[in-house]
């Protein structure tokens, strides 16, 4: 089972066990967190939201709030002008651990080594 949900404007195809970055959440490391604006699930029976899917919600769990790898900014302009900036920008590091939809629920399988270490 898959799900695409909306995040802070963003769509993203997840699974139980898959880690994304997200744009920075207002949560602390450790906490769980639910996310309702499910767009479609798919798998063996597929739902449709219009918007979004009655009932839906896919748990995460914050593992990591960190910055990115730094963006270096440089204008330049006919004459003397010139300007070096950088910028990093603030994420969220989610690790999704179920999904639940139309009285069906599916989480992390228990052989994910990548989750499980997370989940300790």
């Amino acid at each position: 089972m898959y799900g695409i949900v909306e995040i802070t404007g963003h769509q993203y195809k997840v699974q139980p066990g898959d880690i994304i970055d997200v744009e920075k959440l207002a949560a602390e490391v450790g906490t769980d967190v639910k996310l309702d604006q499910v767009l479609f699930i798919g798998g063996e029976q597929i739902l449709i939201g219009k918007p979004t899917v009655d009932g839906a919600t896919i748990t995460a769990k914050v593992i990591k709030q960190g910055r990115s790898r730094k963006m270096i900014i440089f204008k330049r302009k006919p004459g003397r002008y010139r300007r070096k900036n950088g910028h990093r920008q603030m994420f969220t590091g989610l690790l999704i651990t179920e999904i639940k939809a139309g009285g069906k629920s599916e989480k992390i399988a228990a052989d994910n080594k990548w989750a499980q270490k997370f989940l300790k």
